[in-house]
């Protein structure tokens, strides 16, 4: 299992980049709900950060458990967290690749300071005018980007969680929005609500 480092953020670093953003996102394959996408800040002369943030890694890799754990430690030990999202119907109307693009740009945005880099996960985001480096599998390598993903991954999940408690039929609670069987069952029951993605399989078949 891959661990990620710091060894990006320490280039940047030493060439005076010290406000360094990991960016990345949670839900780009769901049916229902938004995109979510987070940004976060390393502090660059903060002794040990590699032990304060021991076990952070990709999300995906992660337990619910071990997600809700890591999430308050990442915001203790940031410099800052900026957290951004688009919706199902700005899904639907521009496509799931200019959505994550807005969710990105809104979470930079929402970081209250400008950063000097930007690390991404996999894409790039032309709409800000900020020196950005795309990363495949970024997730997985650098710190900042997995510290991202982790506070992505859980806003998500307590907005769907929420979502959940307005719409009970849907089951959002234990799936999040993702393409479950039992999704599948409750959309062939009661059809969409407004947090689906009808430009997603299966409901652009309806």
């Amino acid at each position: 299992m891959l661990t990620p480092g710091l060894d990006r953020e320490r280039r940047l670093w030493a060439r005076g980049c010290l406000a360094v953003a990991g960016l990345d996102e949670a839900g780009r394959g769901a049916w229902a709900g938004p995109v979510v996408a987070a940004a976060v800040i390393l502090p660059p002369r903060q002794r040990n950060l590699l032990r304060g943030l021991k076990g952070v890694r990709d999300s995906k890799t992660l337990s619910p458990a071990q997600r809700e754990r890591l999430e308050p430690v990442i915001r203790a030990n940031a410099l800052a967290v900026g957290v951004g999202l688009a919706s199902a119907r700005y899904i639907d109307a521009h496509g799931i690749i200019a959505a994550t693009r807005l969710a990105m740009e809104m979470a930079a945005f929402n970081l209250g300071v400008l950063p000097d880099h930007l690390l991404i996960d996999a894409l790039r985001l032309p709409g800000l005018p900020v020196a950005q480096t795309a990363l495949a599998h970024g997730d997985g390598l650098v710190l900042s980007i997995a510290a991202a993903s982790i506070v992505a991954k859980v806003y998500r999940d307590r907005l769907m969680v929420g979502l959940g408690v307005s719409y009970p039929a849907y089951g959002f609670v234990s799936h999040k929005g993702y393409g479950t069987a039992a999704h599948r069952q409750a959309l062939l029951q009661c059809g969409p609500c407004r947090e689906h993605r009808l430009s997603f399989a299966p409901l652009r078949a309806r």
